[in-house]
């Protein structure tokens, strides 16, 4: 059984436009590495994690305690962020304190707050 294939049955109204855009367009890096970064931010917990860190360098236990959460779970979570580099951790003695990776991580913040403040 062969495989269906979607086509769009529409008419194209700008065609240049849509040539430009349609060469490799649904493996286009930047376009998977943007759905990965909002999939990292669809959990409540990991964006909860980075308010805290907003301005702020924070231990896990600290963070474990505003939210209410195990240590080992809070570590998955930051782990995940990490790895993503959108946070960056730095020992001190036994604990790691973590913190945004740099100030575009404030910025993507904002920027969601303030559209949701605006359409609400």
């Amino acid at each position: 059984m062969g495989k269906t294939l979607l086509k769009c049955d529409c008419k194209v109204i700008n065609e240049n436009f849509v040539k430009r855009y349609k060469k490799g367009f649904s493996k286009n890096k930047m376009v998977i590495d943007l759905s990965r970064l909002f999939y990292l931010l669809s959990d409540n917990t990991r964006v909860s994690i980075l308010t805290i860190l907003d301005g702020n360098e924070v231990c896990v236990s600290d963070i474990a305690s505003i939210l209410d959460m195990t240590k080992s779970a809070v570590s998955h979570q930051l782990k995940i962020l990490k790895d993503a580099s959108l946070i960056k951790g730095s020992k001190r003695g036994k604990e790691v304190f973590y913190s945004f990776y740099n100030e575009n991580i404030r910025s993507i913040l904002e920027l969601a707050i303030n559209h949701i403040q605006e359409t609400n």
